[in-house]
């Protein structure tokens, strides 16, 4: 990272209601209108994409649990109307990340395959087993009747640390969604992640969003130390691959503390 690539604090960030319109837009495919032309400064506003995505999941698992689906029916329906609502985007990063950092043997290849829409046997085996943990994670909350909000502070805390993964790491290609996007200012990583937990907080509580927050803060971390050695930095695969696995650390948590 050169000096002129070195995040700076940008005291005249203002955070807008339009941010939250193109977090949506970006993370999601909530239909809303968004002029994408603050895309970087809106990072802020990601777990407020997250909170949507936990409402409509949660409200779903309790639509499910009214219908007495039980524990394990709930939790499936609760992970499909996730995957529904943000398109399986992160799912998507997850399998091409899987495929790339272990398919090739340098860093070129490794995006070559990643750019690759077809699905390899690392991804399919990366995809398996994210679900699968999810599914038992949620299962165990669904049982001890507190997925809801398990979803909601999951969500949020997993996709506030993508703005900070944006921020600290170069981008590995000249184009992608990342590119698109730009890197957020340093306050913008600041706001959104206050933002999560203080949501976090109102729905699980406090011990529990601090414990869930210091796991998904080293989760990302160490997701983002494994982008670098293998590509060189982030892409917007790497922005996906992080937000799934730092939502099942925020869920293994909770599932630990029930």
């Amino acid at each position: 990272m050169t000096k002129a690539d070195t995040p700076r604090f940008t005291p005249r960030f203002k955070p807008r209601a339009e941010d939250i319109a193109t977090s949506l837009a970006l993370l999601t495919r909530i239909p809303v209108k968004a002029g994408f032309t603050r895309t970087a400064q809106a990072a802020w506003a990601f777990p407020v994409a997250g909170l949507a995505v936990g409402l409509v999941a949660g409200a779903v698992a309790t639509i499910a649990g009214w219908f007495g689906l039980g524990a394990s029916l709930t939790a499936g329906f609760a992970m499909a109307a996730a995957v529904i609502v943000t398109g399986a985007m992160h799912e998507d990063g997850l399998a091409d990340c899987a495929d790339g950092f272990w398919g090739g043997w340098e860093r070129l290849r490794r995006l070559e395959i990643m750019h690759d829409s077809r699905i390899g046997t690392y991804g399919v085996l990366a995809l398996g087993l994210a679900l699968l943990l999810r599914f038992s994670a949620l299962s165990v909350l669904a049982h001890e009747d507190v997925i809801v909000t398990a979803l909601i502070a999951s969500a949020v805390l997993s996709r506030a640390s993508l703005p900070y993964v944006m921020l600290l790491l170069p981008h590995a290609r000249a184009d992608g969604l990342s590119v698109k996007t730009g890197r957020p200012p340093r306050d913008a990583a600041s706001l959104g992640a206050m933002v999560a937990l203080a949501l976090s907080w109102i729905v699980v509580g406090f011990v529990p969003t601090v414990i869930a927050a210091s796991v998904v803060m080293l989760t990302s971390f160490v997701a983002g130390k494994i982008a670098r050695s293998k590509i060189g930095g982030q892409t917007g695969d790497v922005l996906g691959a992080t937000q799934v696995l730092c939502e099942i650390a925020a869920l293994t948590v909770f599932t630990a503390l029930t």
